[in-house]
């Protein structure tokens, strides 16, 4: 599915690939962020099996002006989790917004490991 809106000039629409491409590019900017990881093995089993490539640590499921997004991450070792999170989500939710025009309804961030 796909994020559609109108404007003045026309209908637009933005691919949920592009959208999570886009955060990837965000996430990896934030302090803190050292990797993405896989949600869990079966999760990445079944993406394989359905588009035949690796796993995807950033979904995007959009329904109608809202967008909903998962982020599966690596921190860096000896920083507050929770402050990167918290930034993490501020930055993903602002920069979306303002790239797209829609709302980012949820943003769940899935810390499944921790790096120097």
């Amino acid at each position: 599915m796909a994020v559609k809106t109108n404007n003045i000039y026309g209908k637009i629409t933005i691919s949920e690939k592009t959208i999570e491409k886009f955060v990837s590019h965000i996430a990896t900017d934030c302090y803190g962020i050292v990797a993405f990881s896989r949600y869990n093995a079966f999760s990445s089993f079944i993406s394989f099996l359905k588009s035949g490539s690796k796993f995807r640590s950033v979904k995007v499921r959009a329904n109608g002006d809202r967008i909903y997004i998962d982020l599966a991450v690596i921190v860096k070792y000896g920083v507050s989790i929770k402050a990167v999170i918290e930034a993490l989500k501020e930055s993903v939710k602002y920069k979306v917004e303002r790239f797209t025009g829609m709302i980012v309804d949820t943003i769940n961030v899935n810390v499944t490991g921790v790096m120097n």
